[in-house]
């Protein structure tokens, strides 16, 4: 079975891969020849990760996948959230969405964060979709190097690392994306 996953991130697809059954390839959205912006244009990660699932399927025809991903601030009024990757700008820098959030946090003791996915699974014509969320605080300083985005500053909760210190295999167990693949997989195998 070949499922494209709406992505060319190339993090996303080896963390996705190591967790979906060995039969299922995963093929990039490069390896299908879409090389243009998929539109994002949702006020929801729900609704934008039905969005991308809808375009690629109506355009291209695959069975697919799309997912979308925010992190929400209680004290930020759920902040970034939709506009996770582009925080701080089109240009789309983690360090510098790192370096806002923590700004925007500045002196603030409310810490309290959450990660959210939501993956929209197109098959057969058919829509599903699934959500992981993983609760956790924004740490004061970057603690880390591993993973992306805003791992170097989010602490899953009951844990003493972030996600930017944590051994992958650990972090796929306990994320959000790890949450919300995990059901997409249970699906996939009933």
């Amino acid at each position: 079975m070949q499922l494209v996953f709406a992505t060319n991130n190339h993090n996303k697809i080896k963390e996705v891969q190591n967790l979906i059954p060995k039969n299922i390839k995963l093929l990039s959205l490069e390896d299908i020849g879409c090389f243009e912006d998929i539109p994002e244009t949702q006020s929801t990660i729900k609704g934008n990760a039905i969005q991308k699932a809808e375009y690629l399927k109506t355009h291209y025809g695959y069975d697919c996948f799309a997912d979308d991903t925010g992190l929400e601030v209680e004290a930020l009024n759920g902040e970034p959230g939709v506009y996770s990757a582009r925080y701080a700008g089109e240009h789309k820098s983690s360090n510098d969405n790192m370096e806002k959030l923590l700004s925007n946090l500045k002196n603030n003791t409310n810490r309290k964060a959450q990660f959210k996915t939501v993956i929209a699974l197109y098959i057969k014509d058919k829509l599903y979709t699934f959500e992981g969320v993983c609760i956790g605080t924004i740490t004061e300083n970057k603690e880390g190097n591993k993973g992306f985005g805003y791992d170097p500053i989010f602490k899953p909760k009951g844990f003493d690392e972030t996600f930017g210190k944590m051994d992958l295999t650990i972090k796929n167990k306990i994320s959000h994306r790890g949450k919300a693949v995990q059901l997409l997989v249970n699906f996939l195998n009933s």
